[in-house]
């Protein structure tokens, strides 16, 4: 696969990522959401940290939140950086296409939860009470660098109670499947999914590689 036709994979994610999350911001208040079907629900919050909502401030008590969503911010430049590098090399290198499939969607994926830690800040208010507007003439609700990721999609798809001769979940309430999450986590989600589970065939040299080492030797 050619990085023109990565390229154009990262565009289409990133392109739905960012519709839906600018839709999103400006059609529902925090909190607000819909039902669509029993176990899909569109569901409006914001990760101002970590996966699962966690702040590097959780650990490292000594930092204030906002210093600890600049130093995610830019540990989230800084990793995106790398996997772009990455893309370009296994492009290069003409490594397989199931490889370069999935460094590219991981890349888009972390691209598009990046545009919001950086830019919504600045670009809408907050949302919550009421529903944001786009470059609101008060100013955003956060510097650069300090924005929030928008989340929407929820799948409840089974909650109750367990059966009680279960071992230690018997008779506990257990729901699946609470995460939050977007278009971009997805993306990553289902990049990362690929390397582990078709990791020989993610891996493996390409035949032009092959040959080439063949003349050469």
């Amino acid at each position: 696969m050619s990085l023109k036709k990565a390229s154009i994979i990262i565009f289409i994610i990133l392109l739905i990522d960012q519709i839906s999350k600018i839709y999103i911001k400006t059609h529902f208040q925090l909190g607000e959401d819909v039902t669509v079907f029993s176990w899909f629900k569109i569901a409006f919050i914001e990760n101002d940290g970590m996966a699962w909502g966690t702040k590097l401030s959780d650990f490292v008590s000594f930092i204030s939140d906002e210093t600890a969503k600049l130093v995610l911010t830019l540990f989230r430049i800084v990793a995106v950086t790398g996997i772009a590098f990455w893309l370009i090399d296994v492009t290069k290198k003409k490594r397989s296409k199931t490889l370069i499939f999935a460094i590219s969607i991981i890349f888009a994926g972390a691209l598009g939860n990046i545009i919001d830690s950086v830019f919504y800040g600045v670009l809408f208010n907050d949302s919550v009470m009421q529903v944001a507007s786009f470059l609101p003439e008060e100013g955003g609700y956060a510097k650069v660098f300090h924005g929030n990721v928008v989340d929407m999609l929820h799948f409840p798809i089974w909650s109750g109670v367990m059966p009680d001769n279960l071992p230690l979940i018997g008779g506990k309430y257990f729901s699946f499947f609470d995460p939050v999450f977007n278009v971009a986590d997805m993306a990553i989600s289902t990049g990362i999914g690929i390397l582990i589970v078709f990791n020989k065939k993610a891996f493996e040299e390409s035949n032009n590689s092959t040959n080439l080492g063949t003349i050469k030797t």
